[in-house]
């Protein structure tokens, strides 16, 4: 099973590949427990820019983009982390997804996430990432990871949970659908069935 998690940040280090790293280490744990062998992969966009924005004018993609996207659309499930610019994601996060053709990801499990300065932007999970990714057609876990920069090292209290509790139940929801996704033997329709065991699964 392969989990593949795309990293938009720009910064080295970057708190966008930290998120990444956490969401994709913690679903490879509960796939992991569950018996599954499970291999990871982060593709750090900063580093496929030049061949992005190559690829948008020519039509061609390089060899590493290439295989960058053969990887995403390969994968049994998802995680997709931005930063947050101008109160949406970024340029270099969308100009990739726009490069994947539209039907690849349909029925794919997908987790979004996010980081930012303030948690002020914390709507952009639901008002920019969720509905890109409706679009087309991945089924995306109902809880979203935001990071703000006060997150890093602070816990939850008696009414919000803590970025750790956040990423543990996210991760958790992404291995659920990854693993009853790869474990369909039935000829059903992959999102109508992915969404029956979504309404299926219990959060609490």
């Amino acid at each position: 099973m392969r989990l593949v998690a795309v990293s938009a940040g720009l910064s080295t280090p970057s708190s966008t590949r930290l998120l990444a790293d956490r969401l994709a280490e913690s679903a490879r744990g509960e796939l992991a427990a569950q018996g599954h062998d499970v291999e990871t992969e982060v593709i750090e966009l900063r580093e496929l820019a030049v061949a992005v924005a190559n690829n948008l004018v020519t039509g061609f993609p390089a060899p590493p983009l290439a295989a960058a996207i053969d990887a995403v659309t390969g994968a049994h499930g998802l995680i997709a982390v931005t930063p947050v610019f101008t109160a949406s994601y970024s340029g270099l996060f969308k100009s990739f997804f726009d490069l994947i053709d539209p039907d690849a990801l349909s029925g794919k499990p997908v987790l979004i996430a996010a980081t930012g300065g303030t948690a002020r932007h914390s709507l952009v999970l639901e008002h920019a990432l969720r509905p890109l990714f409706a679009y087309l057609r991945a089924v995306v876990v109902p809880t979203a990871v935001y990071a703000a920069s006060e997150d890093w090292g602070a816990g939850g209290d008696e009414y919000t949970e803590g970025l750790p509790a956040r990423i543990r139940r996210a991760a958790g929801e992404l291995a659920a659908l990854t693993a009853a996704r790869s474990a369909e033997e039935t000829p059903e329709d992959d999102i109508t069935t992915l969404e029956r065991q979504l309404s299926d699964l219990r959060f609490d």
